[in-house]
């Protein structure tokens, strides 16, 4: 019997006749207006009408899953769980269960921990194994990773290389609501993911880099800041840059938060205020990244061995 890891991710729409209905789920239920679906189709069509976030999510799977086999053969089954898009969670532990494994251990795609994200994940995944009779143990973290450090810092070493000597680096992550994040250990993990990545890269301690927030909900409640664009438009009115490069640590794959939110939104108000801009590579599949995923997915299997 082998060891089931179901791998986690927030999901996508498959196709545009599908962003109605993943909009809905997102909204617990609660269909779009026509004006807030009409905006989210434009940012997918402004990708080309969806988003690469499931090809880029499968090749993840691939990676963990390959990386599993090559160095504990026969050891571990690997599923597919999302949280707004089938398979669902639930779908990817009810299909190991089926595959007869002993125990599931839960990987989220994402580096840092907060109890409104990742925790919630591994809620539902230990809730599912439950049910199934199976017990749950989960990846919390993975951002100290050195293979992820190292693949961040030479993304961020090659993105300054052609910028002007006095460009200013920011980490970003998406945005929570404060009232989540009052003790929660996802800004200081944040931060010390930055810390690290700037470290290896060379940079000087805060002072060529900070950290902003991005892509916040569009709900009345306060959300963590500075928002991206707001550090974009400081930095041009202060004078204090020639450039910017923004590091999406906190995401791991290309989709529309990366692709659109910087790509498209934060380098247009970069342009706007005459600022160069620059955006480090996120992980997708990259082969060292997930093998080193799929180490620590093997040493919590090893911990949580009966």
């Amino acid at each position: 019997m082998s060891v089931g890891v179901v791998v986690m991710a927030y999901g996508t729409p498959a196709s545009p006749a599908d962003v109605e209905a993943y909009y809905t789920h997102i909204r617990r239920g609660r269909p779009p207006t026509p004006e807030q679906l009409a905006e989210l189709q434009a940012r997918y069509d402004a990708l080309g009408g969806t988003s690469p976030l499931a090809a880029r999510t499968a090749a993840q799977v691939d990676a963990i899953a390959a990386a599993l086999e090559a160095t504990h053969p026969g050891g571990f089954t690997v599923a597919l769980g999302q949280k707004h898009a089938a398979p669902f969670v639930e779908d990817g532990v009810a299909a190991l269960a089926a595959r007869g494994v002993e125990r599931v251990v839960g990987v989220v795609l994402a580096p840092h921990y907060s109890g409104f994200s990742v925790g919630q994940y591994h809620a539902r995944a230990a809730a599912a194994a439950a049910e199934a009779g199976l017990d749950f143990a989960g990846v919390d973290r993975w951002f100290d990773l050195d293979a992820f450090v190292a693949h961040q810092a030479a993304s961020l070493r090659d993105r300054l290389a052609p910028l002007p000597r006095r460009t200013h680096v920011v980490f970003t992550a998406h945005s929570l609501p404060e009232r989540v994040l009052a003790d929660d250990p996802y800004p200081d993990q944040l931060a010390a993911g930055a810390g690290a990545i700037a470290a290896a890269a060379g940079l000087g301690p805060w002072a060529d880099w900070g950290i902003a927030w991005q892509s916040a909900g569009r709900t009345p409640e306060p959300w963590r800041g500075p928002d991206i664009l707001a550090v974009i438009a400081d930095l041009a009115a202060t004078g204090r840059s020639e450039g910017i490069v923004v590091v999406p640590h906190g995401f791991t794959a290309d989709h529309l938060e990366v692709l659109y939110d910087l790509d498209i939104e934060a380098a247009r108000a970069a342009e706007q205020v005459g600022l160069a801009f620059g955006r480090t590579d996120v992980v997708n599949a990259d082969p060292a990244v997930m093998a080193a995923l799929a180490g620590r997915v093997a040493e919590v299997a090893g911990a949580a061995a009966p």
